[in-house]
C-alpha cells in the first residue's frame, strides 16, 4: 500500500457530499460557511492573517495553504516568513481586552514528505510578521478590513539575540525590537528589507 503524502488541490466550493455515487444537498461551500465564518476566532483569524500577509507580499494565493510547512509563507524572492496573529477582541464574552503575547519558541522542523523531524531546534523562518487585529470595539470589528490590522516585522536574528524570553514576546517588546508597526501597503518592502532584499 502506498502511503505517500497527499497533495491538495484548490476546490471551487461547489463540490457536494455524496453517497453511493449520488450527490447530497450539501456542498463544500456549506462546510466552509459552517466551519470558518467566525473570522474573529483564534484559529480562523490566524489563517486569515496568513492569507492577508501573503497577499501583501505578492505571494500567489491560487493554490492551497501548506498545513505542514516548517514556516508559513515563502515570498517570490524565496524569503521564509512566519506569521503570528493576535487580537484585543475575541469571539467570547470578555471582562476586558486581551493582553497580547506571541509565542515564538524554537522548533524542530517536520518534513511532511519524509515524516521525519529535525534534530536541531531553531526558528525556521528568516522573518517574523506579527499581525494584530488592533480594532478595539466589538460592534465594529471586521477582520476583512485591512485598516483594522497592524503588523510588526522582525528578522529572526533579532529574536534569536534577545536577552529576555526566547519563548514569547509582547507588543511593547516588539516595539523596542523593531520600531513602529507598519501597514498592509508597507509590509512587502519592510519584510524584504528585514531579509536583506530590495523590493522591486
Amino acid at each position: 500500500m502506498k502511503l505517500d503524502r497527499i497533495r491538495a488541490h484548490p476546490k471551487s466550493g461547489a463540490e457536494s457530499l455524496h453517497a453511493n455515487g449520488k450527490p447530497l444537498p450539501f456542498t463544500l461551500l456549506d462546510f466552509w460557511r459552517w466551519s470558518t465564518s467566525d473570522l474573529v476566532s483564534n484559529v480562523t483569524r490566524g489563517r486569515l492573517a496568513e492569507f492577508i500577509v501573503a497577499t501583501a507580499l505578492g505571494i500567489p494565493v491560487s493554490g492551497v495553504r501548506d498545513e505542514w510547512s516548517a514556516w508559513d509563507l515563502t515570498t517570490p524572492e524565496g524569503v521564509r516568513v512566519e506569521v503570528k496573529s493576535a487580537a484585543f477582541v475575541q469571539s467570547w464574552h470578555q471582562q476586558h481586552s486581551s493582553i497580547i503575547s506571541f509565542r515564538v519558541p524554537k522548533t524542530r522542523a517536520w518534513d511532511a514528505d519524509t515524516s521525519r523531524q529535525a534534530t536541531l531546534a531553531q526558528r525556521q523562518a528568516q522573518v517574523y510578521v506579527f499581525a494584530v487585529l488592533a480594532h478595539p470595539e466589538k460592534p465594529t470589528i471586521d477582520p476583512l478590513d485591512i485598516e483594522q490590522w497592524e503588523f510588526w516585522v522582525a528578522p529572526t536574528a533579532s529574536l534569536d539575540s534577545r536577552k529576555r524570553s526566547q519563548h514569547s514576546i509582547t507588543i511593547p517588546s516588539l516595539a523596542k525590537l523593531c520600531g513602529n508597526c507598519v501597514r498592509y501597503t508597507e509590509l512587502r518592502s519592510v519584510v524584504l528589507r528585514a531579509a536583506g532584499h530590495q523590493a522591486v
